[in-house]
């Protein structure tokens, strides 16, 4: 079978592997969509924590299941997709329900050889239902579903303000499930292509530059003086991290789901005179995916607008580079056998 395996920082090469043999407790798909994301770019730049060459990339997947060992429910040929954050299910975390902060998680297409194949074997325990979604919605459920995790970390109530810093595909979803939560949702960035998307596409009502002079009046004036009261990071910039402390209400929960390789820095007595909460939002649970999933079916969420940029799977390697030039207006790019 045909697979694509990122070498080395910068460095794709086309292979052929041996299709998978089903064993006990894994399941078989035959990969149809391939969504790119800011994992799979910050490998290939060489910036990705956690992360070890040669790797075949790849977790926003969906397909057709040829065969599996227990998946009660599931039939060969449905469409499906999965939670591509392999856990253990003994340690602390699993045990108190936690399986996306696993203390030995392994990642598909980080940790291990992740979807960038034509066929792929995974537990049978993380297999998804399709529930009538095109290829095309099923590949988008895990990034959406990194933003709904966000959301419900902070525990979002309607009327207050959120502040997404990042508008990226991850950060598009965090406003997409705040929105869904009835909150106030202020999209901040740096590329006003971004921002416009986030005004004609989501109908935020609130951007703002995160370059922009005046940032903190601007803040002031959207929430009535107040500042937010959720801040939810999905940049991955230390600059960006550091800065959004100042943007916080008191009171206030930030919430990091952009993740750096660096150590952060902030004002102890500023943090600490709001009676702040730090927290960091790691992955999704199966709780995520089923709310993901919903929001689609109803409507609420139309994951096809995210979709900007298509190849098949033999353009992936000549294309990819020129996705990480925001120039190009990427937001998602998908790839299908």
């Amino acid at each position: 079978m045909k697979t694509l395996i990122c070498t080395t920082p910068g460095q794709f090469a086309y292979g052929e592997k041996e299709k998978p043999v089903l064993t006990k407790g894994q399941a078989i798909i035959k990969i149809n969509r391939i969504g790119i994301c800011g994992t799979d770019l910050h490998a290939f730049e060489g910036t990705q924590p956690y992360f070890e060459y040669p790797r075949i990339l790849g977790h926003e997947l969906s397909g057709e299941l040829v065969e599996a060992d227990g998946a009660p429910g599931f039939e060969k040929g449905e469409a499906v997709t999965f939670i591509p954050y392999f856990n253990c299910g003994t340690c602390i975390a699993c045990r108190s329900g936690k399986p996306n902060c696993c203390t030995s998680l392994k990642v598909c297409g980080v940790h291990v050889d992740g979807g960038m194949v034509e066929y792929l074997s995974v537990p049978s325990h993380t297999l998804v239902h399709g529930q009538g979604l095109s290829f095309d919605e099923l590949a988008l459920v895990e990034p959406l579903a990194i933003g709904a995790h966000g959301v419900r970390r902070a525990a979002v109530q309607p009327g207050e303000f959120v502040l997404v810093v990042g508008a990226g595909p991850i950060g598009l979803g965090i406003m997409e499930f705040s929105r869904i939560a009835g909150a106030q949702v202020i999209a901040m960035d740096i590329n006003e292509h971004r921002l416009a998307f986030c005004k004609d596409k989501l109908q935020i009502a609130h951007t703002v530059n995160a370059t922009s002079a005046d940032v903190m009046e601007q803040l002031k004036q959207i929430t009535n003086g107040d500042m937010p009261t959720v801040v939810i990071d999905a940049t991955g910039s230390l600059k960006a991290i550091q800065n959004a402390f100042q943007y916080m209400a008191h009171g206030a929960r930030y919430v990091l789901v952009g993740l750096q390789k660096g150590e952060i820095s902030f004002s102890h007595p500023e943090f600490h005179k709001r009676e702040s909460t730090l927290m960091s939002s790691r992955n999704a649970t199966r709780e995520d995916f089923e709310h993901v999933i919903s929001s689609m079916k109803k409507g609420l969420v139309k994951p096809a607008t995210y979709i900007t940029h298509r190849v098949g799977f033999d353009a992936v390697k000549d294309n990819f580079e020129s996705w990480l030039d925001p120039r190009n207006g990427v937001i998602k790019a998908m790839a299908s056998f």
